[in-house]
């Protein structure tokens, strides 16, 4: 898959642009609803022999537009959505840098650079898509707009349990630990990925040694407690019990959660190895123990609880 930078105003030239099938949105977390839209403008860019586009933003609108809700950790971070839209079979990704120049831009103007002016043959877009200034240009804008240059397709919502499948839905799941929910919205479970490093290595002296992970500010996490979690360590999948928290029982204070796996069944030096944690099940909240004795009694029972989740 290409990858192109795009900022406002770009200066490719229309005429050195092979015609593209192109999705266009944000889609953090490449949730369901997204997944459709995508999969319709690759399936379309195959039946006419064209390739297929994604067009997305970075970073999230409401950060520029100061927003009362900024969206400034994701689900699926921009390195961890080109991984999904690359699976997913897309020729070319625009990632467009959002400013607010851009954001300025009237919905003609929009259409005028971004679409018209990126030799776009068809348009494939969710049916709240919004463009230009205020977000005014809509998709039933969009045929005025286009001056007849392309045309488009409408994907309607989709429907989990009777809700809309939206990355606010997801997010609210992931913030609650959740993870079934969590699950059925993104189909896959949810994953975050981060460099094994060094910590305090007290898990070693207590039988349960942890893999540290440092993960990317970037990531949307959910709530702080027990998981049960699978973990990718050099290519191979392997079960695992996931602290994520502040340790309060060995910490008075810490700044940030850390990120610990136990990783079940597994011995090996991976510091500085790169890793994939899948999130499966929230288990307990973290909490503070009288002691060492009770915390590695805890930490049994929660093992025992996650292998049999796991069978």
């Amino acid at each position: 898959m290409q990858v192109i930078e795009l900022t406002y105003p770009h200066t490719l030239n229309r005429e050195e642009i092979d015609p593209t099938i192109m999705a266009v949105g944000f889609f953090d977390g490449v949730h369901l609803g997204h997944q459709k839209l995508i999969k319709t403008a690759v399936e379309l860019a195959e039946q006419s022999g064209k390739q297929s586009a994604v067009m997305t933003f970075d970073p999230h609108p409401s950060v520029v537009l100061k927003k009362e809700q900024q969206h400034v950790k994701y689900i699926t971070p921009l390195a961890d959505k080109i991984y999904f839209l690359e699976r997913m079979g897309v020729d070319r990704l625009y990632v467009v840098r959002f400013t607010e120049s851009l954001a300025e831009l009237l919905p003609q103007q929009f259409v005028d650079h971004f679409f018209i002016g990126l030799n776009v043959d068809h348009v494939v877009a969710g049916f709240d898509f919004s463009y230009g200034r205020m977000g005014k240009g809509n998709m039933e804008s969009l045929p005025f707009h286009s001056r007849e240059q392309f045309t488009q397709t409408t994907i309607p919502k989709v429907e989990r349990n009777g809700e809309k499948v939206s990355s606010t839905r997801v997010r609210e799941a992931i913030k609650n630990g959740e993870l079934p929910e969590v699950t059925d919205l993104l189909g896959r479970p949810l994953s975050v990925q981060g460099e094994v490093i060094k910590g305090d290595q007290r898990g070693r002296t207590i039988g349960f040694p942890t893999a540290n992970i440092h993960i990317s500010d970037a990531y949307l996490l959910p709530k702080v407690g027990v998981y049960a979690v699978a973990i990718n360590v050099r290519g191979k999948w392997y079960h695992g019990m996931a602290n994520l928290g502040y340790k309060p029982t060995f910490y008075d204070e810490a700044e940030k959660p850390s990120l610990e796996v136990y990783i079940f069944d597994f011995n090996g030096d991976i510091y500085g190895e790169d890793v994939k944690v899948e999130w499966h099940a929230f288990i307990r909240e973290e909490k503070k123990f009288n002691g060492i004795d009770a915390l590695i009694a805890q930490l049994h029972s929660d093992e025992e609880e996650i292998r049999r989740f796991f069978q």
